[in-house]
């Protein structure tokens, strides 16, 4: 995985902001600590940051390839897991110097051009100039698991892998406008697919490319989920659901680094260990694996309806089951309170809070025992484990499932951005186009027909603002971390596979449990799942109402976006409204607003 970045002008002269060259360059060294280049022509510049995970001493970016009279040059942020398949197709034309897959991703475009993405299983973001043909062609993976954010005028066109580094380029204003005001208090974390959030900044959407020439920039859908009818029994479809995880799994274990595994003791991660331990075990390797835990929920741990019980315990069982070599990563309220504001820079954008901190934190734990480990993010969206699905009341609610605070949220918008803006039509617009758009068979009951728009829903939104986190937060730390369940092949196939089935025995993900059984003991097959651990220790609350309060004691950009009255409304703990789902309760909404002023600050926001 690496960072990337470029300015591409057939207007202007690219080769005479440099310093802007490096300085995007430097914004990115935490994405890629192992390598640095930056290829510069008159029309374009193209930068890369590298961390070292294939072929370490031959990968080096950008990576140029002469074919006849033309030159393409490539900057390459991804994996792909489907890389000797593809060179073996493609060395009938093409002797290759390199076990990379960023040669076979330039050389696979050589040869199909843009239909190249059809060919690959992977996660990436990508650009490759064309020199002679005066344009770059630019990719994103199907899922959007690897970010592509880009700036546009009538004179050139400024890309990054994160915001950031554009905004090391002196053309780029950090700049929020209404719209942008709308995104950060009414959708945040969360994002409207496509959107920066800062004015001007927009994001390539996934399963999107295209081409940016004298004619600007011209992207196009080359992947969604498409509406098929699945005509196979249930046995038949466990056996497929089982294939298809396995050899996921299975794919993303290369790697010319070690390789490691989140386990939360759930079931995504502990199939994922289970899967890895075993395939490690062949070779005779041992895993390694890693949990968050906080200093005093053994104490203060509470149960809910959304967390009945608490991950230690089936971690522990993991642990043993497979013999890993696991590692405890033990947070305690001081590091979290002061990780939110390292947690913006990493992101941003102002995030998701503590679940940013306290993954930024095992991430930076992880990296000091290897560069690669697997993650079980996207098992809930495509097989439907949320309570949002299998709740019927709440499924059929018309709005977002997991933000339902508009009302709430609208409180805190100032009277500058209030009066233009219609929170409830702008939330709920926003969710009846992706509702919408969700593609469904006209034989379809209402069940079914529901059921794919909430898949819909997830992924344009729930999935990404996850994806977002994962991301930034572990190439922050220098660390790649692969998501097995978001896997095309596996999306594609749940997407329609009926509900009767995901929904086996009545239990969350149950077609993915009966799938995979022989994998895990009993008590892990069937723990009830339990949302992304966080700190029940009150003395976390405490300590981030003081630092806003400090916040607010002093001068601030904040309460030029958000109602001071509100904030301080807020800091009285009055009101106890979920922000986003059960992951941001009022802790986490006072963070937020903790982190949003830290981002005004360290970007230097404008509001226009």
């Amino acid at each position: 995985m690496c960072g990337i970045a470029g300015a591409i002008s057939f207007i202007e002269d690219m080769r005479a902001e440099m310093k802007s060259y490096e300085a995007m360059q430097k914004a990115l060294l935490r994405r890629g600590p192992d390598q640095r280049g930056i290829v510069l022509t008159r029309n374009a510049a193209l930068i890369h940051t590298r961390l070292a995970v294939i072929d370490i001493s031959g990968g080096r970016q950008p990576m140029s390839f002469t074919c006849g009279d033309k030159m393409y040059t490539i900057v390459y942020n991804g994996e792909l897991y489907n890389t000797d398949e593809i060179r073996r197709e493609l060395s009938d034309e093409f002797v290759f110097t390199t076990h990379s897959d960023t040669e076979v991703v330039l050389k696979s475009y050589i040869r199909w051009g843009e239909s190249c993405v059809e060919h690959f299983n992977g996660i990436y973001a990508f650009v490759i100039y064309d020199e002679a043909e005066e344009q770059a062609f630019i990719a994103r993976d199907r899922i959007g698991v690897k970010p592509l954010f880009y700036w546009e005028d009538d004179r050139k066109l400024v890309f990054a892998s994160e915001i950031p580094a554009l905004l090391c380029h002196p053309d780029i204003p950090a700049e929020v406008d209404e719209k942008g005001a709308a995104e950060l208090i009414l959708m945040a974390p969360g994002r409207t697919p496509g959107c920066g959030v800062l004015r001007g900044i927009k994001e390539v959407l996934p399963g999107c490319c295209g081409y940016y020439s004298r004619k600007g920039l011209e992207l196009h859908r080359y992947w969604r989920l498409r509406a098929e009818k699945l005509d196979e029994s249930f046995e038949e479809t466990v056996e497929h659901v089982r294939e298809l995880v396995y050899d996921a799994i299975k794919r993303q274990l290369v790697s010319d680094v070690p390789v490691c595994t989140f386990l939360s003791g759930g079931l995504d991660s502990s199939l994922i260990s289970s899967v890895a331990a075993s395939e490690l075990k062949k070779q005779g390797r041992r895993l390694s694996t890693f949990s968050v835990d906080y200093a005093g929920n053994d104490k203060y741990f509470q149960k809910s309806h959304f967390q009945p019980d608490s991950d230690p315990e089936y971690i522990r069982i993991m642990a043993e089951y497979l013999g890993t070599d696991h590692h405890w990563r033990t947070v305690d309220v001081n590091e979290l309170t002061d990780a939110l504001t390292e947690a913006v820079e990493a992101r941003g954008l102002p995030g998701m809070a503590d679940v940013d901190a306290s993954l930024l934190l095992l991430c930076r734990e992880i990296k000091k025992y290897g560069t690669v480990a697997l993650s079980g993010e996207c098992a809930d969206e495509i097989f439907g484990g949320y309570p949002w699905y299998r709740d019927k009341d709440i499924r059929m609610t018309d709005g977002f499932p997991w933000a339902q605070s508009t009302a709430y949220r609208s409180r805190f918008l100032c009277d500058r951005y209030a009066s233009g803006i219609d929170p409830a039509d702008y939330v709920y617009s926003a969710y009846r186009r992706t509702a919408d758009s969700a593609e469904k068979l006209p034989e379809e009951n209402e069940t079914e027909g529901r059921m794919k728009e909430m898949t819909q829903l997830n992924f344009d939104w729930f999935m990404q603002t996850l994806l977002d986190r994962k991301d930034r937060m572990s190439m922050y730390s220098g660390l790649e971390v692969r998501v097995p369940f978001c896997d095309h092949r596996i999306a594609e196939y749940l997407y329609n596979v009926p509900w009767e089935y995901k929904d086996w025995q009545g239990r969350e993900k149950g077609l993915l449990r009966e799938a995979m059984k022989d994998w895990l003991p009993e008590r892990v097959l069937w723990r009830k799942k339990s949302p992304y651990p966080k700190t029940h220790d009150p003395a976390f609350l405490e300590a981030v109402t003081e630092r806003l309060r400090m916040i607010l004691d002093e001068e601030t950009p904040l309460t030029d976006l958000v109602k001071r009255e509100e904030l301080e409304r807020l800091l009285s703990h009055e009101d106890h409204v979920q922000w986003y789902g059960q992951l941001m309760n009022l802790p986490q909404t006072i963070a937020f607003f903790i982190q949003l002023d830290h981002w005004m600050k360290r970007f230097d926001v404008r509001l226009i």
